[in-house]
């Protein structure tokens, strides 16, 4: 199955990532992320044509070129729309999230899970900081006012700093794999090697990575590690293929290239931890995916996934919602 070897498990403690090859299977646990995902996109396509926000439901595209032209001619992001997550803020009972059965199968990939297991032991918890990413081509992707792509390279950072400072005392592990081939042209990850053997760095909120300088409400430079902090000379891209998956701690700085491809980059980055530890997200529903000591906490059900996230939603959607920001911008480096 999946377990890792000694040294694989050695290059990771040394150097903070790992890729392991042909890790998922494709037709057993992606394809049908994929098959599950063009119900999404049609019900999403079905909504924006009546709102009259696109001239066509662009039915005979596959689904790399069909997102792309629905996010060209709306001119917005859908991506909450996909995600097995709820955003940061602003949750209403509305707020659209896809926990879908495929989607957690995918969670729940026995060797996905084996080589989880070689890293944080056997007691496996699915920490709810997760995501689905689609991200089109930048020629063609909607831009902000300031002439931004709205979703594009994601910013250096360390996933310890987009959580909680709870999170600190967690092990908590990233996997990140493709759902097709993500090369350097259309946005592969990149990883700072050794970069996780350091501290939690400054992160500085609206950090525009064009300019290096902070925006207030830029959005979409979101939370950015400034270079004069670590060794960003030292970054590799890695490139990966569909099946393989990629290892991260923590502390492991890394970013995402631009899409300067013409088709789609479609990813998951999935988080796990001990049971019992602090998530970073309490608020949000993690759940027991193995266990040794209690194989009865293990949840196998699908629709018990999709419940608690709906029930999370509604009670949110009611409350004063909690900020999962511990960076103010007011750090000297962000200056």
């Amino acid at each position: 199955m999946g377990r890792l070897t000694k040294d694989q498990l050695n290059h990771f403690s040394e150097f903070g990532f790992l890729k392991v090859e042909n890790l998922i299977d494709p037709e057993k646990i992606i394809d049908p992320i994929i098959e599950e995902y063009h119900t999404v996109l049609g019900n999403l396509a079905d909504e924006l044509y009546a709102e009259g926000k696109i001239s066509s439901k662009y039915e005979d595209l596959e689904f790399g070129e069909r997102v792309t032209k629905i996010y060209a001619e709306s001119g917005e992001v859908y991506n909450q729309y996909f995600d097995f997550s709820l955003p940061q803020s602003g949750i209403k009972d509305d707020t659209p999230f896809w926990a879908g059965p495929a989607v957690f199968n995918a969670l729940r990939c026995e060797s996905l899970l084996d080589a989880v297991e070689s890293i944080i032991g056997d007691e496996i918890f699915s920490n709810p900081i997760q995501h689905v990413r689609i991200k089109v081509p930048e020629a063609e992707a909607p831009r902000d006012e300031n002439g931004m792509v709205k979703f594009g390279a994601t910013p250096w950072h360390q996933d310890a700093g987009v959580a909680t400072e709870e999170v600190d005392n967690t092990n908590m592990l990233t996997v990140w794999f493709p759902l097709m081939d993500a090369s350097e042209e259309n946005g592969c990850l990149q990883v700072v090697p050794g970069s996780h053997e350091g501290k939690v760095l400054t992160h500085c909120p609206g950090f525009n990575p064009k300019t290096g300088k902070l925006v207030q409400g830029l959005a979409a430079g979101g939370l950015q590690i400034p270079t004069t902090l670590f060794q960003s000379e030292d970054a590799m891209p890695i490139p990966m293929k569909k099946g393989d998956a990629l290892f991260l701690t923590k502390k492991t700085v890394h970013s995402a290239l631009p899409n300067i491809s013409d088709k789609i980059r479609w990813s998951f980055d999935l988080r796990y931890q001990p049971i019992g530890e602090p998530t970073g997200r309490d608020i949000f529903p993690g759940f027991v995916a193995r266990s040794k000591k209690h194989p009865e906490d293990i949840l196998f059900d699908p629709t018990i996934w999709h419940d608690l996230w709906e029930d999370a939603r509604n009670k949110l959607a009611k409350e004063e919602q909690f900020s999962f920001n511990r960076w103010d911008g007011e750090d000297p480096a962000c200056a």
